[in-house]
């Protein structure tokens, strides 16, 4: 088991406090003095609220899905001793309203493009490995999101 922490802060920053104009920017921060800028999406507020660029909660949660499933497909493939030169995910997600009537991230798409050293696995070798990461997924494991994989090598 292992904990993992995160600090949210927002502040006023002399604006009034008011639905059209308050300011959505804020950060995260994480061990090690790792700060990153955050936001509310841009469609999500009112221009005249508009702030500093920053990563908002939406594309951060298909990052965490991506990133996870990335770093076991890179586990797994160097378990295979396979070596991986590149892999780049150019994952999508969609907010809509489920089939409760709440809006969520209904379904993500994760499509890795992997390059490999010398030869690369089989395409049913390369598709078993990402099944397999995607089962072993801490992230994928603990939300109800639909998550697609598209893999192909690169």
């Amino acid at each position: 088991m292992s904990e993992h922490r995160a600090t949210i802060e927002w502040r006023l920053d002399g604006r009034e406090f008011a639905y059209p104009s308050y300011n959505r920017s804020y950060a995260w921060s994480f061990e090690g003095g790792i700060e990153v800028p955050a936001g509310a999406a841009p469609g999500n507020i009112p221009p005249s609220a508009a702030g500093p660029a920053g990563v908002d909660p939406e594309q951060a949660f298909v990052a965490a899905i991506s990133s996870c499933h990335m770093l076991w497909f890179l586990h797994l493939a160097c378990n295979r001793k396979l070596k991986v030169l590149r892999y780049r995910d150019e994952a999508v997600g969609l907010l809509e309203k489920g089939k409760d009537g709440k809006e969520a991230v209904t379904r993500v798409t994760l499509r890795p493009a992997v390059s490999f050293e010398g030869a690369p696995p089989s395409p049913e070798q390369f598709a078993q490995i990402h099944e397999k990461a995607h089962e072993r997924c801490f992230i994928a494991n603990s939300v109800k999101t639909e998550i697609l994989l598209e893999p192909r090598i690169a």
